[in-house]
């Protein structure tokens, strides 16, 4: 044998450099998809256009304008403007965490394949309800000392409850990009064996969102809950908020696995690179997303720094 690295040798480390170089690949490509999103987002259009029109035609009245009569008007219209907000990001984490759970999900029927997609959206959707319905009880108790329900501004201009919005989708954004990192083998992963606990961590960041959303719809819900005073409402509240946000999302799910007899959990399974890069891709760039959008952009638009915009914002 010669100075150089044995022949096996070789031949064992290249899959995992072109692993590596096709990683990279992702990762820049998510980064800058994430940046890229934060740039064309319209919060005009996501909270005007669709939120509010989607919620004056399930409500049947001016959702902003008409007050909220009594608990079950209250919880409907908690449900309401949660489908009404389906366009948002925390979507794409619903899609994310499909792909920890595809690797048993192999040869899937589509009896088989709805039943693996289950598994993981009801883990998603138990850790959403434990943070939403935590927040909505503890909101409740706490009421206008948060700044969430504040109606002051600071010095520039900017709303303070948008100062709470800033911190929160910057540490959500950035464990993301953490999770989404640690997919693609970048960082150390804390979940590499644990997938359940994977997704049901991911749920309890949708749930977080909640706690810096800043959306009209639910700041008038959470300002209602907290005149009512009763923090089992609230909670009950927030939940529903949180379960109407991601129905319409985890409906489609069921139709596709239904409509492709298992195809997509199969054609992810077939190839564990595949769900790695799904995976890591989607919670990168969501990650980035978030953390730009509402750490960078959000300020600038008060002035506080500076941030491109388009000409529909």
């Amino acid at each position: 044998m010669t100075a150089t690295q044995p022949p096996a040798v070789q031949d064992a480390a290249a899959p995992a450099q072109a692993r590596s170089g096709r990683h990279t690949r992702l990762i820049v490509g998510s980064v800058l998809a994430g940046i890229a999103l934060s740039v064309l987002w319209s919060y005009h259009f996501v909270d005007k256009t669709i939120g509010d029109n989607v919620a004056n035609t399930l409500l049947g009245h001016d959702a902003k304008a008409t007050a909220i009569g009594g608990t079950a008007a209250g919880l409907l219209f908690a449900f309401v403007s949660g489908l009404a907000g389906t366009f948002t990001a925390c979507n794409i984490a619903m899609v994310a965490s499909i792909g920890p759970m595809t690797h048993a999900g192999a040869g899937a029927t589509s009896a088989a394949g709805l039943r693996f997609m289950l598994r993981p959206l009801g883990l998603l959707t138990l850790g959403m309800v434990v943070v939403s319905a935590t927040y909505g009880f503890v909101g409740v108790l706490l009421a206008d000392s948060l700044p969430q329900l504040s109606t002051a501004t600071t010095a520039g201009g900017m709303p303070v409850r948008l100062l709470q919005s800033v911190v929160v989708f910057g540490v959500i954004g950035l464990a993301f990009a953490y999770l989404g990192l640690a997919v693609l083998g970048r960082v150390p992963d804390p979940f590499a064996h644990r997938p359940h606990a994977r997704v049901f961590v991911l749920g309890m960041l949708v749930g977080a969102f909640l706690i810096g959303r800043p959306y009209p719809l639910f700041h008038k819900l959470f300002q209602w809950a907290a005149d009512n005073g009763n923090p089992l409402y609230g909670a009950g509240a927030f939940v529903l908020q949180s379960l109407g946000n991601i129905a319409i999302v985890a409906v489609l799910f069921v139709l596709i696995v239904l409509v492709t007899r298992g195809g997509v959990i199969r054609w992810l399974a077939a190839q564990p690179a595949r769900t790695i890069a799904v995976t890591g891709s989607l919670l990168l760039a969501l990650g980035v997303f978030t953390l730009v959008y509402w750490t960078v952009r959000v300020p600038a638009i008060f002035g506080y720094g500076w941030f491109p915009t388009m000409p529909y914002n």
